[in-house]
């Protein structure tokens, strides 16, 4: 018992050696460091909540460009689909007036309106992005845009020259819808065999 009264004198001396004003102190930083992890003041909560609707609106602002964005490629895409099933069934039409032109024998007023309307129609194609491959004689065989019906030996054209052009080839934005039909020099006939003939 004398030893916890001793302990006890020692306390309280201790407690009277330090100031009243550093207790009360300490205690108020304590007390204030648990409030402000419990619950923030009126503005810090509001900026914390301004701070998250900003983070959220920008979130919405990205998403919304990359949407539009989206749809816009996607519209360009069909756009480009449609345009190239039309020309599909346009370019044998086309064909078929160029047909009928080359089989013309006179230059009558009739022939010449066919003309008008075939020159009318290529320009419609051609304002819708359409562009027409043809293949002139002599031009280099190009697997890209050209499709090789035969190949024949040729005397005046190099191999891989374009001897004749079976039909046009026709192509929208740079894509090839439909290759020239061509056919192609094999190169000069032998001379064993020109020989023999």
């Amino acid at each position: 018992m004398v030893m916890n009264d001793n302990l006890e004198k020692e306390a309280q001396s201790a407690e009277a050696t330090i100031p009243a004003e550093e207790v009360k102190a300490t205690e108020t930083a304590e007390v204030s460091e648990e409030a402000a992890k419990v619950e923030p003041t009126g503005n810090e909560q509001l900026l914390a909540e301004l701070a998250a609707a900003k983070e959220r609106h920008l979130r919405l602002m990205a998403d919304f460009d990359n949407m539009r964005k989206r749809q816009a490629r996607e519209l360009e895409e069909r756009t480009a689909r449609a345009n190239e099933r039309l020309l599909n069934a346009m370019i044998p039409v086309y064909d078929h007036f160029e047909m009928a032109l080359a089989a013309a024998q006179e230059d009558s007023p009739f022939v010449q309106g066919v003309q008008m309307i075939a020159g009318e129609f290529r320009k419609v194609l051609e304002q819708s992005g359409a562009e027409m491959i043809d293949a002139a004689v002599g031009t280099t065989f190009n697997p890209m845009e050209h499709e090789a019906l035969s190949m024949v030996p040729h005397a005046e054209i190099a191999q891989g020259g374009v001897v004749n052009q079976f039909r046009k080839g026709w192509k929208l934005g740079g894509k090839i819808v439909r290759p020239a039909q061509v056919i192609v020099s094999a190169g000069a006939p032998a001379a064993e065999a020109t020989q023999e003939g």
